[in-house]
């Protein structure tokens, strides 16, 4: 075989081998459900946050914080591809895996009800990528479709 053929070939097996742990690599939910207001940001381009303190804010809902918790949980569920790996709405904060449609890739999403008082509250959101360093803006464009999508009425 000649060289370039057994770099072909190597190549090729180590694309394959990242596409497969990507699929199989364990989650420690520990290191992914954390406070989407206080959690570190990090230094790479491959995360997004909504908060009430932040650029971006999710609207006031005219719903106790435990009641915006649940029915968020449950439309986040709905979601393609996600599954709660921490958290609960009786906590009144949850996270998720959200994978990516055609390779797979795990993308974590920390939602956290806010009460605001008076039966009003808030969400903050922290989206960010497991692996890369930059996402296209994929977990921006998460958020700002979950808000607008969901509708806890």
């Amino acid at each position: 075989m000649s060289r370039l053929a057994v770099s072909v070939v190597v190549v090729l097996v180590v694309a394959a081998g990242f596409l497969v742990w990507v699929r199989v690599a364990p989650t420690d939910a520990a290191r992914w459900h954390v406070d989407p207001e206080t959690a570190p940001k990090p230094s790479s381009k491959n995360w997004a946050v909504t908060g009430p303190n932040e650029k971006h804010a999710a609207p006031n809902y005219a719903l106790t914080a435990a009641d915006l918790a649940a029915r968020f949980d449950s439309f986040a569920l709905q979601q393609p591809r996600t599954r709660r790996i921490g958290g609960s709405p009786a906590e009144g904060q949850m996270t998720y895996e959200v994978r990516s449609k055609l390779v797979g890739y795990p993308d974590f999403v920390s939602v956290k009800a806010i009460d605001l008082g008076n039966g009003t509250s808030t969400l903050a959101l922290f989206s960010r990528s497991r692996f890369g360093y930059g996402d296209q803006g994929v977990n921006a464009k998460r958020l700002r479709d979950w808000l607008r999508a969901f509708n806890p009425a």
